[in-house]
């Protein structure tokens, strides 16, 4: 929950936007974020682990949606994970304990990282990534002679 001092904050860190030369990108994701998060519910819960040096997965617990209720999208270094799931209007239902509620989770990605694959197995969707280090850039032992 983001807290109105919070966003007095960021009132503050916005003045200094003019004042910023090629910082559009970052005061951009942490309006986004701030935005996200005032209104987020926390659903549904996830995870992001390290898997390997280059490698992330981000796993969300998704019991009750199938393959065909989730939308995964990449666009301008953004992760969107959405449901499109709704809920059925049966008429046999006595009683509705069990809501699929429609979600939008967003995650900003590096400029390096890109998303290699998406699975939904057992009500948990897991989301592979991977950072893409060009050769130069990686570390490597000098021989001394």
């Amino acid at each position: 929950m983001v807290t109105s001092k919070a966003l007095s904050l960021l009132d503050n860190f916005n003045q200094l936007t003019p004042y910023a030369v090629g910082f559009d990108r970052v005061f951009d994701q942490l309006n986004t974020y701030v935005a996200n998060n005032a209104t987020s519910t926390g659903f549904p819960p996830y995870n992001i682990r390290k898997d390997g040096e280059y490698n992330f997965v981000i796993e969300m617990a998704l019991a009750g949606f199938g393959k065909k209720d989730i939308e995964v999208e990449v666009a301008d270094g953004t992760l969107t994970v959405k449901s499109v799931k709704e809920n059925s209007e049966d008429d046999s239902t006595l009683y509705r304990g069990i809501s699929y509620r429609r979600f939008e989770r967003k995650f900003t990605l590096a400029d390096d990282i890109i998303v290699k694959d998406a699975k939904l197995e057992n009500g948990m969707l897991s989301i592979d990534l991977e950072r893409v280090v060009p050769e130069e850039k990686k570390p490597r032992l000098i021989t001394v002679k």
